[in-house]
């Protein structure tokens, strides 16, 4: 059975649209991964788009998602949030977890990118404690 993951933040346009890119690659196809944002900005942030160009990865396929679009998918193995706080509405789901991680929405390229490989090791842990 794939293991279902959903990543929650507050636009779904940086740390959720990375956490799931790096799910389907940490996880091939042992892994369905989700995004989803508390209120969604609508797009997938231009930088976050370039930062994971940089490591083979096409994020400008995804789309800025409501929480809403996707609960038809639930219950999940885990749900984890970044930064969405009190807006971030329960989820059916195995356990939650909350990731402290910084917006890096206006952070420049060197700065965004140790957020984006901070996330790449939090998710390839996630990944193997399933």
């Amino acid at each position: 059975m794939k293991k279902k993951l959903l990543f929650v933040c507050v636009e779904n346009s940086n740390r959720s649209q990375m956490s799931q890119a790096f799910a389907i690659i940490h996880g091939g196809e042992n892994v369905a991964a989700f995004s989803a944002g508390s209120k969604p900005s609508g797009i997938v942030n231009p930088k976050a788009i370039a930062a994971m160009k940089e490591l083979g990865y096409d994020l400008s396929s995804h789309d800025s998602k409501s929480l809403q679009e996707v609960e038809a998918y639930a219950p999940f193995d885990a749900v984890v949030t970044m930064g969405c706080g009190d807006a971030c509405p329960w989820m059916p789901a195995k356990q939650f977890i909350d990731w402290q991680i910084p917006d890096p929405k206006h952070m420049e390229p060197d700065e965004f990118n140790k957020i984006r490989d901070l996330i790449s090791e939090k998710v390839k842990a996630l990944i193997a404690s399933l």
